[in-house]
Order: structure tokens, then sequence, then C-alpha cells
């Protein structure tokens, strides 16, 4: 048995709760895309399995993805927003395994972030890590495709964490919101240590992975984003995981998940 099975399986620590992660707002799903690609949906419209709560992993489709990111980008998202600001772009990683780990103060965050750190600035596709009931129907068809992968959070599988351990091993950029939930206020929320423990169990897998982790700040003038707001997202400086991986795995998915909060903080406290 390897350690990973040895594991408590991150329960729900992982996972954002059921009604929170990546949900594609209905903005997306209209004119171009509804006509041309849920017509096409309707044909993959993935049904969950309901053998003990396993799911299929994503279905990244790059074609799609380098159609959706230009639509949001200068489409979706300037038609919406006032203005939008990106600072500390350079701080991200164009190589190796990387985990976003953003705020989350609104659905819009699943756009924003593409927008300032997508295949169209990197050259890198992201993968969200989503709820699995959010991943259902069209709408579940449209996220695999764009890269994002399922976790029941009900019933949490070893499969699907080690699915995200797997794309860190083949250097692919994960999504994980650390403070799980929404929260519409300014402050920092304490940090679930799922996020930690999983890329602290790819390092202690592969000892040369060098995953790292950037803290990315998402500040929206009104909390409720109405039309013609302003965002403002900071990207702040990595945090390299294997100076975390000291050995003791509780200890050290604390301490990263400390450090991972003073960063987030200190780019809170620039806006």
């Amino acid at each position: 048995m390897s350690s990973f099975d040895s594991m408590t399986p991150l329960e729900s620590d992982l996972q954002p709760p059921v009604h929170s992660d990546v949900h594609v707002p209905s903005p997306f799903l209209g004119g171009f895309l509804r006509h041309n690609l849920l017509m096409h949906a309707a044909k993959f419209s993935f049904q969950a399995s309901s053998n003990a709560g396993v799911l299929p992993p994503a279905q990244f489709t790059p074609w799609l993805a380098s159609l959706a990111y230009p639509v949001g980008r200068y489409g979706l998202l300037p038609a919406y927003f006032r203005e939008i600001e990106v600072i500390g772009q350079e701080n991200i990683p164009l190589s190796g395994p990387v985990i976003l780990a953003p705020t989350h103060r609104s659905r819009w965050d699943a756009f924003v972030i593409p927008y300032a750190a997508g295949h169209d600035i990197t050259g890198r596709h992201l993968h969200f890590m989503v709820s699995a009931d959010e991943v259902v129907g069209c709408q579940g068809w449209l996220i695999r495709h764009l890269g994002g992968f399922p976790v029941n959070t009900k019933r949490p599988t070893i499969s699907s964490l080690r699915y995200g351990i797997e794309l860190l091993r083949k250097h692919e950029v994960l999504v994980i919101f650390p403070e799980g939930d929404i929260f519409r206020g300014r402050d920092i929320q304490p940090l679930k240590p799922g996020l930690a423990r999983l890329a602290l169990q790819a390092e202690a897998n592969q000892p040369d992975l060098d995953t790292r982790i950037v803290p990315i700040h998402i500040h929206y003038n009104q909390p409720t984003v109405p039309w013609k707001s302003r965002v403002k997202i900071q990207i702040g400086t990595p945090l390299r995981v294997a100076d975390y991986n000291l050995g003791s795995p509780k200890n050290d998915a604390q301490l990263l998940t400390c450090g991972l909060f003073r960063s987030l903080k200190s780019l809170e406290e620039r806006v």
C-alpha cells in the first residue's frame, strides 16, 4: 500500500463546499457558445457514476479552450467590467507543476483567473478542481472539456485526488480555491489544508518535482460584482513546496497553509 493509500483521503479539506467552486456563469453559455457548443454537448452529457462515487477524469479539448479564452478575454469580461487590472503576471511560472491559489469572492473568479493567467498569457492551460455536483449536463461537459475535473465532496475518492497529483507530475497547472467557499468580505478566510496536503504528497512521491503554489488575490470594488464593476487581480511570489516538505505530513501541511495565508494576506494589504 502506498503512502497515499494509507493517508486519510483529505476528506472535505481539499474540495470546496458543494455550492462554491467553479460554476460557469450563465453569460458564458450565451450567444455563439450556446448555439454551437450545447448542441454538441448534449451528445456527451455527463452522468455521474453510481459505483462508489467514481468520477471519470477531465476530457480536455485544446481547441475548445483556445476558443473560450479569447471569448472571455475580448468579449464577455470587457463588456461586463469597467476595469480589469492585473498585477504580477511575471510571477507565474512558465514551466513545471503549478497550483494557482486564488481567493474566492465571486463566481466571476472562474473567468478572471483565466484572464490573468490563462493559456493566451502563459501558454499553459488551467485545470480547475470542481465540486462534482457542478459537473453535470451541458455545463459539466463544458467544464470538463475546458480542463476542469470533478471531486465528489460527499464521497471523496482516492482516484480523484490521484488525478490531481498526476496532473502535477505532468507539469500541468491546477487551480484550487484554498478558502473553499465564496466569501464576499475583504478579509482572507482560514484556508483549508487540503491544497497543501495534495502538493506535499505530490512532492513526496517525486522529490525533484519542484511544485510551486502561486497566491492570487482577487478584489472587486463592489462585493456583489454588479455590471461595470472594477476588479483587481494581484499575483504574488510563488511558494516552493519542497521548502515545506520536512518529513512530518501533518506539520508540513500546517506550515505550508500558514505560509500561503501570509502571502495572500500580504497581497490583501496592498489593495
